[in-house]
């Protein structure tokens, strides 16, 4: 029996596929198709990819053409897979001619002509483009359109921002910068709200209340009442509301929360999560520092982020103290909070000014969590043990700071009108909570000279 193997993501799954599988299993008597997994697909730069793995094999399992599928997970495998299924041919398309060269010394290789005018790229780019608006500052502007290119199905309709101009962005001549918010709504179908904190509800409420999709840096809003009213408002309007956390969308850093909750360290019983960065700010005035990020709205989001989606929102008593520069505005230099939960302790430590050790560390009763500096940008962590020879490394391909992939989540929730958030109403609220209660002064001042 003459056995034959192909790869492929099959997103879509088109006649262009159908095609290639038939002509594929004509090569011999049983055919082995590897559909890649979301993870692998990362790693070659497919973010886009709009269907699930499971829906992708069930897709290839319809066309009765496969007589066994697998998946296929890491780099490499592909030499592994022909050896233990004896493979004799192993056949792509032949827009890859010459890349699978290697394997010839394990099987016989095969390019095989593709359908010539389709493509799953192109389908998902044939979808109509989401028209984007986007608000914020220059610094964080730059980021969000760069990363927008990677995206199929976006198209950049306008900028809105002070001091800002078209050559900042590389943009073509078509897009529309501007400094009135009401503009820019006028010509898109979803903003990204990534200006000053103290604006996000504002901005967020009157997109959503003319029917836009809004993704919003976090937090969405200082107060807990406004977040749960955005939330509302978005469920009434039928749009998607977000809050815009890269880190969330990290594929290692969902993995490592994935195994901590699977026990393998056993209880949780500490989470502590330090994120810090440096910036003069001794030497503005007030007027900047009312336009300046403070550490709890630039650093508290994500130091939260783990302790909440891992322990819970219901903790028993917490401790705030925060170093002020600015009491007034509450712009604080530096803010340590302690949580105490029924069975666990946590903590975040957060700073502008001032520089720490970045990491995260999940502690457990068989083991912990490691995730070195700078942890928010999360592509590799471990898992240790007392026994050091158990310890487990982890590595998952990050691109764009993760950025991408909540573009990619946006505009899927978009498309499918249901929310592909990684991040839960519950949490959102919880976090603007936090800062409500950081703003209206319940916590213990100290000074640091």
């Amino acid at each position: 029996m003459k056995k034959v193997i192909t790869y492929g993501t099959y997103d879509l799954l088109h006649y262009g596929h159908i095609r290639l599988l038939e002509r594929a299993k004509a090569l011999g008597d049983y055919l082995i198709v590897g559909v890649t997994a979301d993870d692998f697909d990362k790693t070659r730069g497919k973010i886009n990819v709009q269907q699930s793995l499971i829906e992708r094999i069930e897709s290839v399992y319809a066309t009765g053409l496969a007589d066994e599928i697998i998946v296929e997970e890491y780099e490499g495998q592909k030499i592994d897979d022909i050896i233990r299924h004896e493979i004799d041919i192993f056949t792509v398309g032949s827009d890859w001619v010459g890349k699978f060269d290697y394997l010839n010394e394990y099987c016989e290789v095969v390019y095989l002509d593709r359908t010539e005018g389709i493509s799953s790229s192109e389908l998902r780019s044939d979808k109509r483009e989401l028209k984007l608006g986007i608000i914020g500052e220059k610094n964080l502007l730059t980021k969000i359109v760069r990363e927008c290119k990677f995206v199929n199905g976006i198209d950049i309709i306008g900028i809105c921002g002070e001091e800002i101009t078209l050559a900042d962005f590389h943009l073509n001549d078509d897009t529309f910068i501007t400094d009135d918010f009401d503009s820019l709504l006028d010509r898109c179908d979803a903003v990204y709200i990534a200006s000053h904190p103290e604006t996000h509800y504002v901005y967020a409420k009157k997109a959503l209340s003319l029917g836009k999709h809004v993704l919003c840096e976090s937090p969405i809003s200082l107060k807990k009442e406004e977040a749960q009213e955005l939330f509302a408002l978005a469920e009434a309007e039928n749009c998607i509301f977000m809050e815009s956390l890269k880190t969330a969308y990290s594929t290692a850093y969902s993995r490592l929360c994935l195994l901590a909750k699977t026990g393998i360290i056993g209880q949780l019983v500490s989470i502590e999560a330090t994120c810090t960065s440096l910036r003069e700010i001794d030497n503005l005035d007030e007027k900047s520092l009312k336009n300046t990020w403070n550490s709890m709205c630039s650093w508290g989001p994500t130091a939260m982020l783990p302790i909440f989606q891992l322990l819970g929102t219901e903790y028993s008593y917490k401790n705030v103290v925060s170093n002020l520069v600015n009491e007034k505005l509450m712009f604080d230099r530096f803010t340590k909070i302690d949580y105490i939960y029924p069975t666990a302790v946590a903590s975040i430590k957060v700073a502008k000014g001032i520089k720490s050790e970045g990491e995260l560390i999940i502690s457990g009763t068989k083991g912990y969590i490691y995730v070195p500096a700078p942890w928010w940008k999360t592509d590799y962590f471990e898992i240790r043990f007392e026994d050091s020879t158990n310890n487990k490394r982890y590595f998952y391909q990050l691109d764009g700071e993760g950025i991408r992939y909540q573009l990619v989540a946006f505009i899927k929730s978009v498309e499918k009108s249901k929310s592909y958030s990684c991040i839960s109403k519950r949490i959102s609220m919880q976090i603007a909570n936090e800062l409500e209660d950081f703003y209206i002064q319940k916590l213990n001042k100290i000074n640091i000279n």
